[in-house]
């Protein structure tokens, strides 16, 4: 039976391919990647090549590539299911019995109607946002510095005043007032029938971490109340599980995540550059929420308002981390309130010096059980004591005990003698003393080039890939229908449409193929990197030959697919010339 898209990238997601691949092949880090000697054919020297950011293994020598689950099937001879299967049993996610039943298609069929009324509603607030009605909804978003890049980014958007706008648009798109209220987006009552739940708000639509629209989060413009409100539990929308902002911060390469509490916080740390913000929604950070977290980083800093309610929020999302297996760190905001406070007041540099800084979780803990204390009077001292050795019994590695120990002493100018042994007291009186889990490591990026015919179309994939931020440069020049064949075309495609989505991943392309021989064709496409560029010209050089060439390739194909005798021959032919001679003649560069 086929998986669903969704359970096929949970199962990639949870088996990092250093890990798995580890395990069949002796691997050394040279730079951001992973080589050793291919397991697919006799070598020498290790010209096997594995990369933790593209989640992809590539040899150099036999051209065999492919993701976590392409490995398995080649390594072991299993079919795609099978391997599926084995690494869903490795990360302990349970596999759906049945997917051909009934029952299953009509859940399958159910899940899709809400997915598709969500999508829709989200098209029609953004729309609304940007209409004469919506213009207070923008003179919010403008009031709090977002630009119309982030606005369009986000998908944001406007509820109007009337509470019945939305159910009208849905019905006459052929859905049922059930289905609309089952897609959490309207009530029904005796007085109004059926009606919009979001009205005189601005939207944050909600997208999973596969770029679906699963539900809402609206901010009343004006005093009503609640100030907030969120879609309510539905199929497809389960707060404890979702993180608002992990659809873009999954991507991010800055080797941990911030979370912090509400959508404008993460859109404000977006449009500042911190890209690997996310948000609970409405609710309070949950163990599933840290899970979540986990498939993508080993450190979480935590970003909350340094208010009394945002203090307790970051003692309980540490020992959330703690228990997730995550390594946490602590975020000082004050004296402002929150991140976008923060970052408006203080700017980008300093918010990164914060972050640079955040504070370990045990001398967060610490300092807040400080200020309960009065530090002048003796009996409370001593108890503000007893209560740091209650705390160093937690730690159940004596090394790690000692090394706080030392630390805390230092800072508070204890005798290390006498804190030693007030913990070994508190020990004996019975404090529970709970494991520290330990964080895996993480990895990342690039490889190694290689000629071939088609190697101009191979270095533009493979840059695209390392930086995506250079897309928009790419396709106001180049587009899929330039490259040279079939199967180049249906990867350019892949890519240039998952980059315009924001949901782009090479390792999830190859799920496309089914063919052993595509494999290793597709992944040699994401790893033909440059060599020898060290300077910015070189660099404008080498992007400008390369759109140069691919233009060039896509000419000729043309050419050959039109028949002289076709009407359109001479034209497309003298129309194509021109840009290649006006492509040539540009001075064009990834970094303007």
């Amino acid at each position: 039976m086929r998986y669903s898209d969704e359970i096929i990238e949970e199962v990639r997601s949870r088996n990092d391919i250093v890990d798995v691949v580890g395990q069949y092949v002796h691997l050394q880090k040279k730079g951001a990647n992973y080589f050793g000697l291919c397991p697919f054919h006799n070598e020498k020297s290790g010209s096997f090549s594995v990369s933790g950011h593209k989640q992809m293994y590539y040899c150099f020598g036999c051209g065999a590539g492919g993701n976590v689950i392409t490995f398995l099937m080649k390594y072991d001879n299993l079919t795609f299911q099978e391997a599926v299967k084995s690494l869903a049993d490795r990360a302990g996610i349970k596999l759906p019995d049945e997917d051909n039943s009934e029952a299953a298609k009509a859940m399958r069929d159910k899940r899709q109607i809400l997915l598709d009324i969500n999508k829709e509603a989200a098209k029609y607030y953004y729309k609304k946002l940007r209409s004469p009605e919506g213009q207070k909804g923008m003179e919010y978003f403008q009031t709090r510095k977002l630009s119309d890049e982030t606005m369009q980014h986000f998908g944001l958007g406007f509820a109007g005043v009337s509470s019945g706008d939305l159910v009208k648009y849905l019905k006459s798109l052929g859905y049922s007032d059930s289905q609309i209220i089952e897609a959490g987006l309207a009530s029904h009552d005796d007085k109004f029938g059926t009606h919009d739940k979001f009205w005189n708000r601005v939207m944050f639509p909600i997208l999973d971490a596969s770029q679906k629209v699963i539900g809402f989060g609206g901010r009343v413009l004006g005093d009503g109340k609640p100030k907030y409100l969120n879609s309510p539990e539905t199929m497809i929308f389960d707060k404890s599980r979702n993180l608002f902002g992990l659809n873009y911060a999954k991507n991010s390469r800055a080797g941990y995540m911030i979370i912090c509490e509400g959508y404008m916080d993460v859109i404000a740390m977006h449009q500042a550059g911190f890209t690997m913000a996310v948000a609970s929604l409405g609710t309070a950070f949950t163990t599933g929420q840290a899970l979540i977290l986990k498939r993508y980083t080993d450190e979480v800093i935590l970003s909350y308002d340094s208010d009394e309610a945002g203090t307790k929020a970051a003692l309980r999302g540490i020992g959330i981390l703690k228990e997730a297996g995550l390594k946490g760190k602590v975020l000082d905001l004050r004296p402002h309130k929150d991140p976008d406070e923060f970052i408006k007041n203080e700017g980008k540099e300093a918010f990164e010096e914060r972050v640079r800084n955040a504070e370990n979780p045990f001398f967060f803990e610490v300092r807040i059980m400080e200020g309960r204390h009065n530090m002048a009077d003796p009996e409370d001292k001593t108890e503000f004591y007893k209560e740091i050795a209650a705390k160093l019994c937690e730690f159940e590695e004596p090394l790690e005990r000692d090394n706080y120990l030392e630390a805390v002493a230092a800072r508070y100018n204890i005798a290390v003698a006498d804190l030693r042994k007030l913990v070994a007291t508190i020990a004996v009186k019975g404090t529970t003393v709970r494991p520290a889990r330990r964080p895996e490591s993480g990895i990342q990026k690039k490889m190694t080039p290689e000629d071939g015919a088609k190697k101009n179309q191979r270095l533009l994939l493979t840059w695209l890939t390392d930086e995506p931020e250079i897309f928009h440069k790419v396709k106001a020049w180049v587009s899929p229908e330039d490259f040279s064949d079939d199967l180049y075309r249906r990867v350019a495609r892949e890519v240039f449409s998952g980059m315009e989505n924001g949901n782009f991943s090479p390792a999830a392309i190859l799920d496309h193929f089914t063919e052993e021989e595509d494999y290793g064709k597709v992944a040699e496409m994401f790893n033909t990197n440059l060599v020898d560029i060290e300077t910015r010209e070189q660099r404008k050089k080498a992007f400008r030959d390369i759109i140069l060439g691919v233009k060039q390739a896509g000419f000729e194909r043309q050419k050959r697919e039109l028949k002289p005798d076709d009407p359109q021959f001479l034209t497309k032919t003298i129309q194509g010339k021109k840009e290649l001679e006006k492509l040539a003649h540009l001075d064009i560069s990834p970094d303007d």
